[in-house]
């Protein structure tokens, strides 16, 4: 059965490549590579995202209340019209992030989406997940809005794998294609040779990752991908009725 269920804290950071390439180096004594970038130094993760037609589960995400939620649809590389992904529920409750997944086949998950239809119930599906996102389904009458794919890197602690870091970078976005087997091209939401940094933990990261975190200067930020995808739209569309408005 294709289910993973994650109850976690997670902290953002933004680092230039320099800032980067010297706190990797030191992570590496305390961690190591997930098993995918041992033998590939990234890999692509392609998600669609789904929202009101007002967009109304963004727009509430990033006031920053105590409890968020979104749906979205999620593929590793770019996939093939048959191939299985991921449609997850994503929510945030006073810092904990609990995501729930379940597997599909690609036109399943579309066709779920649209109708608010759950498929006939396969056994690479989880029957609890698909629930819940037909309850989340029945809230929100939701359609997809952006697409945003990224490269990672993810590693490990040697010592409990309760605790991961990632780094993503060329971040792509777009609000138009929106099917995941378009291809994994975008305008870019990072400036060229910025990283994103998650730490995910369970519970509190150990004190010798909050050393090395201040040793690099490096302190959290709010960055979420969605977030400030959004924050660009609304910003270009300002500036295009500002141009007609003073043409």
């Amino acid at each position: 059965m294709a289910i993973e269920v994650f109850n976690r804290y997670e902290s953002k950071y933004l680092l230039s490549g320099s800032a980067y390439r010297r706190l990797y180096l030191d992570l590496m004594e305390h961690m190591e590579l997930d098993e995918y970038n041992k033998k590939h130094e990234f890999y692509s993760i392609s998600n669609i995202y789904f929202d009101t037609e007002h967009h109304s589960l963004i727009r509430a995400s990033i006031q920053k209340p105590k409890y968020k939620e979104k749906l979205r649809l999620r593929a590793y590389g770019v996939p093939e019209q048959n191939a299985k992904v991921y449609l997850e529920i994503k929510k945030k409750v006073l810092g904990l992030v609990n995501k729930r997944r379940t597997a599909l086949k690609l036109d399943e998950a579309y066709e779920f989406v649209r109708t608010g239809q759950a498929p006939e119930l396969q056994d690479y599906m989880n029957k609890q997940v698909m629930n819940e996102i037909s309850y989340f389904l029945r809230l929100y009458n939701l359609e997809p809005k952006v697409y945003i794919s990224y490269d990672r890197k993810a590693l490990f602690s040697k010592e409990s794998r309760d605790l991961r870091i990632t780094f993503d970078t060329n971040i792509r976005c777009r609000r138009y294609d929106l099917r995941l087997e378009q291809g994994d091209y975008g305008d870019p939401l990072l400036q060229e040779n910025q990283w994103l940094m998650e730490v995910k933990a369970e519970k509190t990261v150990p004190l010798w990752l909050s050393r090395l975190l201040s040793e690099h200067g490096l302190y959290r930020t709010g960055f979420s991908k969605y977030g400030n995808e959004y924050k660009n739209q609304i910003r270009n569309e300002r500036t295009e009725q500002e141009r007609i408005l003073y043409a």
